[in-house]
């Protein structure tokens, strides 16, 4: 399913379950697509939610806009969407840069957050040497293309051991970020290297909150889990034993049991 944003961009989405269900809408990090939250889409809409899905403009298949995409564009899209469905409050959960993404909601969008989940993310703005590297990068995807950055940081997006023992996952990881535009990469690059520090924003939350890591995430240690929970003394921690960076596809099992856990919670 695809709307159109005020400035133009069509933006593709899927939905599945209820449509009279509770909300959740889910957002992919970089470099992936909305297919990232497959595992999550059924099990939730089995257990009688509506779950939304985006594609961040860019990616997937949602328009690829060049040149910069600053985070209120990409959280302004999100409200779009949920507008367009008639959705006035959500749970808003993303992974990575998809967390980041929903820390920026919350920040602009209060009102229409019933809950957060935040997987595998960081809520520092960006240092200069992480701005230097993120515009190298995206200088280099658009260059270069995908395939290469693909190679190198496939054993860390998943934990080294699960690149083997689980090849299908694996597959599809690579198969997501072969499949995104570079020119849109870049622009999420660019965006994401001025967001804004997110932690006094996080420290006013009074939603409930779920926080979950991969036991092994390299790029977002657990410690950075510990970090987050620590801005939010109410939230629920869980770390996602046997994955790294993207538990909800190394460990679906395990993180939808605590997904649901919460949600039936609220």
């Amino acid at each position: 399913m695809k709307i159109t944003t005020e400035d133009g961009v069509t933006l593709s989405h899927a939905e599945t379950g209820p449509a009279d269900g509770p909300p959740v809408l889910l957002v992919h990090g970089h470099p992936f697509d909305r297919s990232l939250w497959a595992p999550q889409a059924e099990a939730l809409a089995a257990a009688g939610y509506r779950v939304i899905t985006p594609d961040l403009r860019g990616y997937g298949e949602s328009e690829v806009v060049p040149g910069t995409t600053p985070f209120h564009v990409f959280a302004g899209d999100l409200a779009a969407l949920l507008d367009a469905l008639d959705v006035p409050a959500a749970v808003v959960g993303g992974v990575s840069m998809g967390g980041q993404l929903t820390m920026e909601f919350q920040r602009l969008y209060p009102e229409r957050v019933r809950a957060l989940v935040l997987a595998d993310t960081s809520p520092a703005a960006e240092t200069p040497e992480g701005k230097a590297f993120r515009a190298a990068l995206a200088d280099r995807l658009v260059a270069e293309g995908m395939a290469g950055y693909a190679a190198e940081v496939i054993d860390k997006m998943i934990a080294p051991y699960n690149v083997t023992a689980m090849p299908e996952t694996a597959a599809h990881v690579l198969r997501m970020m072969h499949g995104t535009a570079p020119e849109g990469a870049a622009a999420a690059l660019r965006g994401r290297a001025e967001r804004p520090d997110y932690r006094a924003t996080l420290a006013a939350v009074t939603v409930p909150v779920l926080i979950a890591v991969g036991a092994d995430d390299v790029f977002t240690p657990v410690a950075e889990a510990e970090g987050l929970k620590s801005l939010m003394p109410h939230a629920v921690l869980a770390v996602i034993e046997g994955a790294g960076h993207l538990p909800a596809l190394e460990q679906p099992a395990a993180f939808n049991a605590v997904l649901l856990d919460f949600l039936d919670r609220l």
